[in-house]
């Protein structure tokens, strides 16, 4: 494989895992890979569903939420690397994506819309649909200070 020019580049939480955008053929595809010895990974609910844009991941790389190309729309998914499981993000058809940001623990994402013309922000909770990714050593719930061992 030749030098690829890539784009959008994005780090996992503990910086183990780099997602970047390549051209392949003419289609802007995703490519998930491991810092320190150049490995690919694969992600197999996405090989169908180009172009992709936006990537963002988990702190431990878990989750990789992008932007498909779903008819000629853009659409939201998360793809869950543990299960293999993607899950679409349904927004209303007037709501268009154009970029995203995946929480550290994949419990939120933000969405940049747009909606006849107009940008909007939203913040979405995915508490329901995705188990935490925390970086080692945190509590999923608590109020004080995290105290180390």
């Amino acid at each position: 494989m030749g030098v690829e020019s890539r784009q959008q580049p994005a780090l996992s939480g503990d910086g183990r895992l780099l997602a970047s955008l390549v051209d392949r053929g003419g289609r802007t595809t995703v490519i998930l890979q491991e810092r320190r010895s150049g490995r690919v990974l694969p992600l197999r609910q996405l090989r169908n569903r180009q172009p992709h844009s936006s990537p963002s991941l988990s702190w431990n790389g878990r989750y990789l939420a992008l932007l498909v190309q779903q008819g000629g729309r853009r659409q939201a998914v998360i793809e869950d690397r543990a299960t293999g499981q993607q899950h679409p993000l349904f927004l209303p058809p007037a709501q268009e994506p154009q970029q995203l940001s995946l929480a550290p623990d994949g419990q939120s994402i933000a969405l940049e819309l747009i909606n006849g013309g107009s940008r909007r922000l939203q913040v979405f909770s995915l508490a329901g649909m995705l188990e935490p990714d925390l970086a080692p050593g945190l509590r999923e719930s608590g109020g004080g200070p995290q105290v180390q061992p």
